[in-house]
């Protein structure tokens, strides 16, 4: 089939647009440019995509134009300012690239007659978070925060609007949490703070230590992505999904740290004073209502989601060839039974 993805520059979208060419599927790309050593650029990513757009989810007459031309089966919206900090560095932008992007990426899709299926990806940090920490279910109310979460919700809240009323292929929105794995670069994220602090011998700052996040491999979640656009072509129906680990993983941001020092086997951790960037310190996701309709969980636990993202780190470190590395831990995680 014929998958066009925005956003398959980034670190979910490098992983996944890999993970669907060796299913034998065509991939047709639209991102900005990559950052440097990421998987996308470390794995030349770019060779496997049978179209490859550098171009701004803001640009609605390109972005309609290049889905129309493409005439894709699936299309899976991915690209986002996805940084808290940023948003509020940059809120005007985070709201016309999530809000005005998403928008732009459903009318580019109302009249394209290909379509079997439309995935928005969205993000556990859409919930209107109360503080009564409990995991989250799909029926809770989307709510306001920082301008990234808030950006997203208002995503979330468009995605279910087109669905009910406007765009004609179904469409499943999927929130899943802090995704982790090789390749991810972004700045202000706990996986890249430690690989950077472990190259450079220093201690890694943590920010906000005692917050309890969903932490899942990027290979579960998009396991769980595939097997939804999976549904949604065969029932043709909409559908609104959480993506998280077994209740059993949820860990701290200090718990993730700790843990990958000693998998690492060298570093230490300092907490920060800055307490400028406000984020939930409790944020979780009940992914029942996925794992009963898809049949889907996880296969790899905490600790295994840990070494798995070390190990890309580390054979990166060695020069080793990044593409067939990432290739053999995609071919694992498929043998992998489930948990």
């Amino acid at each position: 089939m014929r998958y066009f993805l925005t956003g398959h520059t980034g670190f979910k979208g490098s992983w996944y647009s890999l993970k669907l060419k060796l299913q034998g599927h065509e991939v047709f790309g639209y991102s900005l440019d990559p950052l440097e050593n990421g998987l996308f650029v470390a794995g030349n990513i770019k060779s496997l995509l049978s179209q490859d757009t550098r171009a701004d989810i803001r640009d609605a007459s390109l972005l309609k134009s290049e889905i129309e031309r493409v005439q894709p089966d699936v299309v899976v919206h991915m690209a986002a300012q996805p940084l808290v900090s940023t948003s509020y560095q940059h809120p005007n932008e985070t709201f016309e690239i999530n809000v005005g992007g998403t928008l732009n990426l459903l009318n580019a899709c109302v009249n394209v007659t290909s379509l079997k299926a439309i995935a928005i990806i969205t993000t556990d940090k859409v919930y209107q978070n109360t503080g009564d920490r409990r995991a989250f279910v799909e029926s809770d109310a989307l709510g306001v925060g920082d301008p990234y979460s808030t950006s997203k919700a208002m995503a979330d809240l468009l995605a279910q609007s087109w669905m009910l009323n406007i765009t004609k292929s179904p469409i499943g929105v999927f929130r899943a949490g802090n995704v982790i794995g090789g390749g991810d670069v972004s700045i202000n994220r706990l996986i890249p703070d430690l690989v950077n602090a472990e190259r450079a011998n220093r201690a890694v700052l943590l920010r906000n230590p005692g917050a309890v996040r969903p932490w899942q491999h990027v290979l579960d979640c998009l396991a769980g992505y595939q097997n939804a656009i999976d549904w949604l072509i065969k029932s043709q129906q909409n559908v609104i999904l959480n993506f998280g680990p077994d209740f059993k993983d949820y860990k701290s941001v200090e718990d993730v740290a700790k843990k990958y020092i000693e998998i690492s086997g060298k570093g230490s951790v300092n907490i920060s004073k800055d307490n400028s960037l406000r984020e939930a310190d409790f944020l979780t996701l009940n992914s029942s209502k996925a794992r009963e309709l898809l049949s889907w969980k996880d296969k790899l636990d905490f600790n295994e989601s840990l070494l798995y993202t070390h190990n890309w780190y580390k054979a990166q470190a060695e020069r080793l060839d990044m593409l067939e590395f990432s290739k053999e831990q995609i071919k694992s995680f498929e043998l992998k039974e489930l948990k």
